[in-house]
């Protein structure tokens, strides 16, 4: 889809109002005014069958009348109706058409099947379609208001789409209240054609969009949302909500990656592969939006605190320290500039503060003075309703904004308090200068901008591949599934491990107790003893487990308890007899490696130290594969217990390099085999020398 096929929806030079009224109130009335009072520069037609004049146009009685080749077409009536209006709309050719229409899939059955008979029209006649279910499209630099929202919204480089309409409604009625611009204005309904990604991609070559907004639910196409938004994102900043956060009504997992990687993860793991900012709130996302939108993004992690008052220079150092960001040394030349004019007892070595007696002369000239500092990357003022400040505010006020439109660097205010402020808070805002009520927003804010600037600047490398034999692997899978089993347990597995080239311990199938000793002193003492049997995937759920087994008599004992206890617990499984596997080297630490396929976006790989870290305390990260060996060595370092890893208190750091090639092992596996719904290896056994795999398990699709 290109940007030819959305040009007719927002850049129309005839719209046709399908169901056009003249009583106030209804939805046909509405848009109908909204557009003439967008003052829209086209041809508009009101269709009616039982009308003559519409707010002063002239009514087009059927839609056959109406001119061919026609641009947009906006339909509002019952729904029983759309689906033959779309039909006549299509053979005259029409570009677009957005259907406001509700009682499409969002209802049920009966309204699934006509939203498939509207997508198959709207493919066949090659329209491009907004909606159903939604609130319309506005373009106020077009002076198009397609929509029946109430009020015009002032021209401005941010643009907004959402799948709910409700939300659209408030979000305008906030941006009223805030004067805040769009350049367009997108209600996306059931997107039955066009979506999310569409709009993306749209709005990436749209010269009057400097941001791009979005509230979703869910996504269409994983993998065409992803592809379009990291090449946007390197564009512009791409500021996403997504609602739903939680796995309610996932496919039950066998696993542990099954039973923790829910939508949310995964989409946060999309969000962060294709380079889009995801907000939590309502709030946050227009804090971005103003932030990004008018002021430059800072070229790097020093900021700078201006203030008045020492407490709130302290707030703000605090949240900058639990940041990405850093505070800002101030070179000695700064310095020296500021010792001219500032107190003696004022601060210079940031936060600065230039105490609660400051003026709009102080704060001036030492904002001035820091904006020239090289060292400094992006300044944020702070300001206490102090006598002095209070009664100069406005002067402060437009002080900032007239140096944050010279400087090259993102210039940020914080006006702490309600009343005494509030005439300085508009005049910032007015000018483009993102003012907060408290510290911490604004360094969020000012972090976000860093990390996209990052994001843009940073080479995207490539997936990493290593070697592997995949036919091989791929006979176990297809003699797993010849046997109809949906599990491949570690006996099985141990070969797709070795074909991967992956570090498996010393591994013998015992089928007896006689094997099982004679193996156990081949491997070499001490020994763990596992269940082998295709039927039994949770081997500690049957006590099927037994480790530091020191001799012979230990290692029969061990078999014999563990195969009768797994024959008692298990009467329908099939016991081949016991793995008996070499112990792990001393020191190591248990790791847990694991993907589950999503399906919108495909593999979600997990990492995470094993047993509590993982059990209660959920301490993971998440990257969608392929991984580049950048994503690997990420999410080794993300989870809060890298610190174990790295070496504590005289212990030796583990092996990186090896856990990362299991990472992007796992990574390659779950390309490679799009069968297999989840695996995990658990646990990984790492040490500063090595790695062993000492279990794993797959679940096929």
């Amino acid at each position: 889809m290109n940007e030819n096929f959305l040009h007719p929806l927002f850049n129309p030079r005839q719209v046709a109002i399908v169901g056009a009224s003249n009583t106030p109130g209804k939805i046909g009335y509405s848009i109908t005014q909204n557009m003439l009072e967008a003052g829209f520069k086209g041809k508009i037609f009101p269709v009616n069958p039982k009308a003559d004049e519409i707010l002063g146009l002239k009514v087009t009685k059927n839609i056959k009348d109406l001119p061919k080749g026609l641009d947009l077409a906006v339909i509002c009536i019952p729904r029983e109706f759309v689906i033959s209006a779309i039909e006549e709309l299509g053979r005259i050719k029409t570009n677009a058409a957005i259907v406001i229409t509700a009682g499409f899939k969002e209802v049920g059955r009966e309204g699934y099947y006509l939203e498939e008979k509207l997508i198959q029209l709207a493919r066949k006649y090659n329209i491009a379609l907004l909606g159903p279910n939604c609130l319309g499209m506005i373009n106020p630099h077009g002076l198009v208001n397609a929509s029946f929202a109430a009020g015009q919204p002032k021209q401005g480089n941010i643009a907004f789409f959402s799948q709910s309409g409700a939300l659209c409604v408030a979000i305008l009625d906030w941006a009223f209240g805030e004067n805040i611009g769009f350049s367009k204005f997108i209600s996306l309904g059931n997107k039955a054609v066009l979506d999310e990604a569409d709009m993306i991609a749209y709005l990436g070559q749209d010269d009057h969009t400097r941001v791009i907004l979005g509230y979703i639910e869910n996504v269409c196409d994983g993998s065409k949302f992803i592809k379009l938004a990291q090449n946007v994102s390197f564009k512009k900043p791409i500021i996403i909500i997504k609602s739903g956060t939680t796995a309610a009504g996932a496919k039950a997992a066998s696993s542990h990656t099954g039973a923790i990687a829910g939508s949310d993860q995964a989409y946060s793991a999309a969000f962060q592969k294709s380079g889009i900012i995801r907000a939590h709130n309502v709030e946050t996302l227009f804090n971005l939006a103003q932030a990004f939108s008018n002021q430059p993004l800072p070229q790097g992690a020093n900021l700078a605190i201006l203030t008045n008052s020492g407490g709130p220079g302290i707030m703000a150092a605090d949240a900058c320290e639990k940041s990405s960001l850093h505070m800002a040394s101030i070179s000695p030349s700064t310095v020296k500039k500021m010792q001219e004019f500032l107190p003696p007892y004022a601060s210079l070595y940031n936060p600065i503060d230039i105490i609660g007696d400051a003026g709009a002369k102080r704060y001036i000239r030492t904002l001035k003075t820091l904006v020239e500092d090289p060292n400094i990357h992006s300044i944020l003022v702070l300001l206490s309703p102090t006598s002095k400040a209070a009664d100069e505010i406005e002067e402060i006020s437009k002080g900032i904004v007239y140096i944050a439109h010279k400087a090259n660097k993102p210039i940020f205010a914080c006006f702490m308090g309600k009343n005494r402020v509030s005439v300085g808070q508009k005049i910032l805002q007015d000018g483009g200068v993102p003012c907060y009520a408290f510290p911490e927003p604004a360094i969020k804010s000012i972090e976000a901008m860093y990390k996209h600037y990052r994001w843009k600047t940073h080479p995207c490398p490539l997936p990493v591949e290593l070697p592997r034999n995949k036919a091989q692997a791929e006979k176990v899978i297809q003699k797993a599934r010849d046997l109809g089993q949906n599990e491949i347990v570690e006996f099985q597995a141990q070969e797709i491990l070795k074909s991967y080239n992956l570090p498996i311990p010393k591994t013998l199938l015992a089928r007896s107790s006689d094997e099982a000793c004679q193996f156990a002193a081949q491997i070499g003492f001490p020994v763990v003893l596992k269940i082998a049997s295709p039927d039994i995937s949770h081997k500690t759920d049957v006590g099927g487990v037994k480790v530091e087994l020191e001799d012979e008599k230990e290692v029969r004992n061990a078999f014999l308890e563990i195969t009768a206890r797994a024959q008692r617990l298990r009467r329908d499984a099939y016991i081949l007899g016991c793995l008996v596997q070499e112990m792990a080297p001393k020191g190591c630490k248990e790791i847990i490696v694991g993907f589950k396929r999503d399906e919108q976006f495909g593999p979600l790989i997990m990492f995470g130290l094993g047993g509590i870290y993982v059990e209660v305390l959920k301490d993971i990260s998440f990257r969608l594969a392929p991984l580049t060996r950048e994503d690997a060595r990420n999410m080794i370092r993300e989870v809060k217990s890298y610190m174990l890893l790295k070496g504590f208190r005289g212990e030796p750091a583990i092996n990186f390099q090896v856990l990362e090639n299991i990472l992007l092992t796992m990574s390659q596996l779950s390309m490679d085999f799009p069968e297999i719904f989840e695996a995990e290896f658990n646990p990984v056994l790492v040490n500063n020398e090595r790695a062993i795999v000492a279990d794993v398990r797959m679940t096929l699709a």
